[in-house]
């Protein structure tokens, strides 16, 4: 059996008819769910209502790609950095070279 997967807005309808006050079982064999999910979806709801339902984990492109483009930002930041400081070192050894000679 494959296992069924459900939108966000549709499991906000079901938690939102659960809040105003209707049984689980009723609401569970409307939907064709089992009560088990049901709960579970409120649940999360109530323990947060922002992040519930976010999805599986796995991150959208546009999340991924900035996520890239920050750690690329930080690598780059860390390059400038070593460079500065490679390109004093060198300006201080070439003017005390030119003050031995």
């Amino acid at each position: 059996m494959q296992k069924r997967k459900f939108s966000r807005e549709f499991k906000l309808q079901v938690v939102q008819e659960l809040l105003s006050g209707r049984v689980p079982i009723e609401v569970a064999r409307e939907h064709d769910l089992k009560v088990d999910i049901v709960c579970r979806w409120r649940k999360e709801y109530l323990h947060d209502p922002q992040l519930a339902f976010s999805g599986r984990g796995n991150p959208c492109k546009e999340d991924t790609k900035y996520a890239q483009l920050e750690r690329k930002i930080g690598q780059l930041y860390l390059e400038n950095e070593f460079l500065k400081r490679v390109n004093n070192n060198m300006q201080a050894r070439l003017a005390d070279l030119k003050k031995t000679k």
